[in-house]
């Protein structure tokens, strides 16, 4: 049977749940427990895939093709845990079931209440997806704060949990805020009222993790303690962190919220070891070397909005070449106005365009792929970076100068990026490509050399791609294809005259990791590295 921990926040928003619990799987997976981690998200969204990045960052995409909340990548990161769709789950997705099972007569016309048939099918779909994982240990992430309306049910939900599965095989992890006054008091009773509204529920947290700015005192934890009823050596701090969230590992491991957490389930001979993150840590720290990374897109973007891809950089540079990374943000729109765009590109080594959605800085993102081409900087695109290098081709080395994506305009005369339904002249509604697929390289490209095989498997969320009718007039103009899907669609692009440049229709982030880079992000930081 899983044992189960519900990691739950009170006070505000943004604590770092997340990374909180991706840290603790990390260290549960290091003492050779297996894990798996759900995200319950309270919004009424089905998934992911329509809502605003900059509000709620990257969708992050499974494997199965699952458009899902970024945490599940802050997940994956940190264990080898690989999430699926059914590791996230949203109150959208739970009304939606029951409204259907209704409508359908499962409920033999009983009348379809929150409790039971809403938070049944909450413990539903956790028991399915920790059973169908090789896990011992699941770790349940509630969004929202506690307190908030729509968490409720599925806090009502993790308290029968709790009850049905009893102790020491299921336990709650709550997460406060401890704030610090002007004058630099510590006060403890907004913890204090945030676990009486978890006891309201009827939760009482096993361990307390109390975000500050310091570590807590005896005093402090002691007062928490006793006034939140959990033993004084279940209360723990989770402090700001110096240079990256992956410090966390091992700030809990020193202060012995590992060995805690095992022991509260019933694992008394298991320990934890952190040498992996303290040898990824000790690199960060004692670079060799420093790399400048430009990032475009688009105005005023948050990291949330690319936070794979951010990772999958760090990564390569800190494990792959002991470099430290520099990235910088560069707006796309500004691009727009500048006409010498020598001194914005000054001092870097590389320059990345990801997945950049809509049309708004759509000629400051051409106007960087041709500087980087131009200028032999080396050049990452990703999806619609990958798009741009073909229209960027177009229109600045073939002359099609209306060249464009019917995504954008629809009656262009050279259509170089468009639905594969026009490409075969239907008039259907474009259907994404999501999840897993094989991409078969070309022998000579130097993708084949960089993953050293000949038929790879990445993640996609695409849904134009170029036209394969306009191949001969991109290799003319020094745009080689380096990459096919197996339904003929064209995967990736590479300058032929150019020290390194690549775009591909996939999505590379999502599969990298501290201790293991992609490949892809580790030849590009190289190329960066060898850039002058």
């Amino acid at each position: 049977m899983n044992k189960f921990v519900f990691v739950t926040g009170g006070v505000c928003s943004g604590l770092g749940k997340a990374v909180a619990t991706a840290a603790i799987g990390s260290l549960i997976e290091s003492a050779g427990v297996p894990v798996a981690m759900i995200k319950c998200d309270p919004y009424i969204n089905l998934d992911a895939a329509n809502m605003n990045p900059s509000q709620n960052g990257e969708v992050y995409v499974t494997e199965d093709g699952g458009e899902t909340d970024l945490d599940l990548g802050t997940y994956s990161r940190f264990t080898s845990f690989s999430p699926l769709r059914e590791h996230s789950i949203t109150m959208g997705q739970i009304y939606n079931d029951v409204i259907k099972n209704e409508r359908v007569g499962r409920y033999n016309g009983r009348t379809v209440q929150v409790i039971p048939h809403i938070t049944d099918e909450i413990k539903r779909r956790i028991f399915c997806a920790a059973s169908r994982s090789s896990a011992e240990i699941v770790l349940v992430e509630i969004g929202g704060t506690v307190g908030d309306i729509e968490s409720i049910p599925f806090l009502e939900a993790v308290r029968q949990l709790i009850r049905e599965l009893g102790r020491p095989n299921a336990i709650s992890v709550h997460l406060t805020l401890v704030p610090v006054l002007a004058w630099g008091e510590m006060k403890t009773k907004p913890t204090q009222h945030a676990v009486k509204k978890m006891q309201e529920i009827g939760i009482q947290p096993d361990i307390l993790l109390c975000r500050a700015e310091t570590p807590l005192d005896s005093s402090l934890r002691n007062k928490i303690a006793l006034f939140c009823n959990v033993e004084t050596g279940a209360v723990f701090t989770t402090g700001d962190v110096e240079k990256t969230i992956y410090e966390l590992p091992v700030a809990f491991h020193k202060q012995g919220l590992d060995s805690k957490i095992l022991s509260k389930l019933g694992y008394t001979d298991k320990k934890c070891n952190v040498r992996a993150w303290a040898s990824f840590l000790g690199k960060l720290n004692n670079p060799a070397k420093k790399v400048r990374i430009g990032l475009v897109s688009k105005k005023n973007f948050q990291e949330d909005c690319y936070k794979s891809v951010g990772a999958a950089l760090l990564h390569a540079a800190v494990t792959g070449h002991n470099a430290e990374l520099d990235m910088v943000k560069l707006d796309a729109e500004s691009l727009e106005k500048e006409r010498n765009l020598g001194h914005i590109f000054s001092g870097l080594q590389g320059v990345i365009v990801p997945d950049v959605p809509g049309q708004r800085g759509f000629l400051g993102l051409l106007a960087a792929v041709r500087f980087a081409r131009e200028r032999g900087i080396p050049f990452l695109g990703i999806n619609f970076g990958m798009q741009l290098m073909a229209i960027e081709a177009a229109r600045n080395l073939l002359k099609w100068e209306d060249a464009d994506s019917t995504e954008f305009v629809h009656s262009t005369a050279y259509p170089v990026i468009s639905l594969p339904e026009e490409q075969a002249g239907l008039a259907a509604a474009g259907s994404d490509k999501l999840g897993a697929g094989e991409v078969v390289l070309e022998r000579d490209s130097a993708l084949r050399g960089i993953y050293g095989a000949d038929k790879i498997t990445e993640r996609h969320r695409s849904k134009y791609a170029f036209d394969r009718k306009y191949t001969a007039g991109m290799i003319s103009a020094g745009l080689i294809p380096a990459g096919t899907a197996l339904d003929g669609q064209i995967e990736a692009f590479e300058w032929a005259s150019h020290p390194w440049g690549i775009g591909v229709q996939y999505h590379p982030e999502f599969a990298s990791r501290p201790s293991k880079p992609h490949p892809l992000f580790s030849a590009f930081i190289g190329a960066a590295l060898r850039h002058e």
